[in-house]
């Protein structure tokens, strides 16, 4: 199993991290998008996995910033010679998303349908599951569970465990400190998960009041607190991902995490993949070994 990150920042606009997104690569027919923030299909060319060989696109749940690019993704794909249906699993209300989204843009697809003349128009069908806390999905031997977790106001909000024979990784979402997630993520591998950058996000006349803080911090998981979750989900590994805010001191971030979670912290970079099966990982031209566990 490989993890990748697409997107590692959140719904301010940065140059080096783009909107939410990661892969789960298990090879052909398991090949597993979640979320699909800002910039998703640039990063996957970059990657080397294009739209069209996407088997499934998982939401976490329908906030902006993680669903922004759906509609890039459908179209491309299709431009890519995608020769199948888009398969999405969301929360409830993805549906109603969708039809609206694919409504919307209705008048420009026929037109393009019409003019284009391509030899088909599979990818630009979309079916939808609408999935629950507990829902189980399989991908060839890579299988997946649904666990809501905390973000509210927003309703209906997953993480994500996924599991082959010997390895397990687990993609928080957006939540705050979350017991079932915790519960669902023991012994995990690697925990990719969202972190809260307080101390970076100051009160700003014009821009954010200190209630814009408050309320944003509190459904989210601080920078405090996720290397308590790491550790009280004994994982073997924290990723840090959607940083908010996508500026901040690196050093001081590691520093605030390692008091609480003693194992590796990575601070996620967009197109940085961990590799479960060699214990590897790689950003741009670095590669780092690590140690095989038991």
């Amino acid at each position: 199993m490989k993890l990748t990150i697409l997107g590692s920042g959140c719904p301010s606009v940065d140059l080096e991290r783009h909107g939410p997104s990661a892969l789960i690569d298990c090879g052909e027919g398991a090949r597993i998008l979640i979320d699909c923030g800002s910039g998703v299909t640039q990063r996957l060319l970059e990657h080397g996995i294009p739209g069209r060989e996407i088997d499934a696109l998982l939401l976490t749940h329908l906030h902006s910033d993680h669903i922004v690019d759906l509609f890039q993704l459908i179209i491309s794909s299709w431009h890519q010679g995608r020769p199948r249906p888009q398969k999405i699993y969301g929360p409830r209300g993805t549906q109603a998303y969708v039809d609206q989204l694919m409504k919307l843009w209705k008048p420009e697809l026929e037109q393009r349908i019409s003019h284009e003349q391509r030899s088909s128009t599979k990818a630009l069908e979309v079916e939808v599951v609408e999935i629950e806390n507990g829902t189980e999905l399989n991908f060839g031997k890579l299988k997946v569970k649904a666990v809501e977790v905390l973000h509210q106001p927003v309703k209906n909000a997953f993480g994500f465990v996924f599991e082959t024979g010997n390895e397990k990784a687990v993609i928080s979402g957006d939540t705050k400190y979350c017991p079932a997630l915790i519960e669902a993520a023991k012994g995990a591998d690697v925990l990719l998960h969202e972190v809260f950058i307080h101390g970076e996000m100051p009160v700003t006349a014009g821009l954010r009041t200190a209630k814009t803080v408050e309320n944003v911090a509190s459904y989210h998981t601080l920078d405090s607190v996720v290397g308590k979750v790491a550790t009280d989900a004994e994982v073997r590994c924290l990723m840090l991902t959607h940083f908010a805010p996508p500026k901040f001191d690196r050093e001081k971030l590691l520093s605030t995490v390692s008091k609480d979670f003693k194992g590796p912290v990575l601070i996620g970079e967009d197109l940085m993949t961990l590799d479960l099966e060699r214990n590897s990982l790689s950003w741009k031209k670095m590669q780092i070994a690590f140690a095989a566990h038991d």
